[in-house]
């Protein structure tokens, strides 16, 4: 009869936030276990790597004065992990139980029992649904303007979404753009009054609204995205428009999924935190990285809170080892 392996510190998921949790509990002698997604599962709850790793240039890292490639970024925070003796798994977490400790990790390759678990399966952009899309990602279809916006120096852009997001997003891609197109398909947007106005009453954007985008045209792996077939929502008449990149934001989906109903998370989602840490409403559970931040959804922010789960996972497992209850 085999026995299920008992590691200190379980992280699930991987991206700068998993990494960088990885880096510290390692050195700290916690010896973590890392699923960086990436199993047999249809449908894994994370990819290996983050969203960095469908990310091509990276110019906001710090570090890298030169910028670096996402993928490739990635794989130094792995074997930066793995130096200081994180054993990294790719499989995906399937299910958790954590009712009682130590906790419980299912798994595509086995199970594990876990005296602490660290939650960073980061966040998923939801995208329109077009074939074309998934063509020209990182060949001018992005869902980050903050990530990617500089990169589209001196070009028409598009962005599609009604709500504050879009209209700080085409406001961020307007000092670099000639124009941004916000395209939504309804009369009224949801954004607030204040975004709206502010998007309105800069020169360089226009709103387009009642249409939706049919389809994106270009030439892989060069000229790229060059323009987009919009659909008119109310009498079904096409049209195409010439622009040189198109922004996605209708808004990101974290991968919470496996915690629903195991953990505190707002309506939306995202995983709660106690303020001024990354303790969830379990002890011992702690979540970082995109997965508990709808704000600033950055690399580096997510590498931050990755430290500050290490801590704090590293704290609680030395005051409970003294004899101190956790708070």
């Amino acid at each position: 009869m085999s026995t299920t392996e008992h590691v200190k510190v379980c992280i699930i998921g991987a991206g700068p936030a998993g990494f960088t949790s990885a880096i510290y509990t390692a050195r700290a002698n916690l010896e973590p276990v890392m699923f960086e997604g990436g199993g047999a599962v249809v449908e894994p709850l994370t990819l290996p790597g983050g969203q960095l790793m469908i990310t091509t240039e990276v110019e906001n890292y710090p570090g890298f004065p030169k910028g670096v490639q996402g993928p490739e970024l990635m794989t130094l925070f792995k074997e930066q992990a793995e130096r200081f003796g994180t054993r990294v798994r790719t499989a995906d977490v399937t299910d958790v139980d954590l009712s009682s400790r130590p906790f419980h990790v299912t798994a595509s390759d086995g199970e594990l029992l876990a005296d602490a678990v660290i939650i960073s399966t980061g966040a998923s952009a939801k995208w329109i649904g077009l074939e074309s899309e998934k063509k020209f990602q990182n060949y001018g279809v992005s869902a980050c303007a903050t990530c990617d916006g500089a990169l589209f120096r001196g070009r028409d852009l598009l962005v599609v979404g009604g709500g504050d997001t879009a209209m700080e997003e085409a406001n961020f891609l307007s000092r670099f753009a000639t124009k941004v197109s916000i395209v939504h398909r309804r009369e009224e947007f949801r954004a607030s009054k204040i975004m709206l106005d502010r998007a309105r009453h800069n020169p360089k954007i226009e709103l387009i609204t009642n249409a939706v985008v049919d389809e994106i045209l270009g030439g892989l792996p060069r000229p790229g995205v060059t323009g987009v077939r919009l659909k008119d929502t109310r009498t079904g008449d096409t049209r195409e428009m010439k622009i040189g990149g198109v922004f996605v934001a209708i808004g990101h989906e974290p991968n919470s999924q496996l915690f629903r109903g195991k953990l505190r998370m707002d309506p939306s989602g995202y995983l709660i935190t106690k303020p001024g840490s990354t303790a969830t409403d379990i002890p011992g559970v702690f979540a970082c990285g995109d997965v508990a931040d709808h704000v600033y959804r950055q690399a580096i922010t997510a590498a931050g809170t990755g430290c500050m789960a290490a801590i704090d996972a590293e704290r609680f497992l030395s005051h409970e080892a003294s004899g101190i209850i956790p708070v």
